[in-house]
């Protein structure tokens, strides 16, 4: 995969997606994936997140964001395809903001 066929999706989850285990199974999914970026709780009660890969693999983590893990309920996801940056090396759980 060329580095012209890297974008970027972010994402805001809505719903119960606090105290349930979502960044940690958003983590898993996108480390079995193999995408970079990260994801943090806002203090809105959201969860958000920005990964960069290729536009199949990032929309097979929009429908694991859709979805969430079996504890959460996902009430909506509004999400935007970006340009990529490049500047991930990893995925991280980032600080609440």
């Amino acid at each position: 995969m060329g580095e012209k066929d890297i974008i970027r999706l972010h994402a805001l989850v809505e719903g119960r997606v606090q105290g349930v285990g979502f960044r940690f199974f958003v983590l898993e999914t996108a480390e079995t994936l193999g995408v970079k970026g990260w994801v943090r709780n806002r203090w809105d009660e959201t969860v958000e997140v920005t990964a960069e890969g290729s536009r199949a693999i990032l929309e097979r983590l929009l429908l694991a964001l859709e979805r969430g893990p079996d504890s959460a309920f996902v009430s909506r996801v509004q999400s935007e395809w970006l340009a990529a940056t490049g500047e991930f090396k990893s995925f991280a759980v980032r600080s609440t903001v």
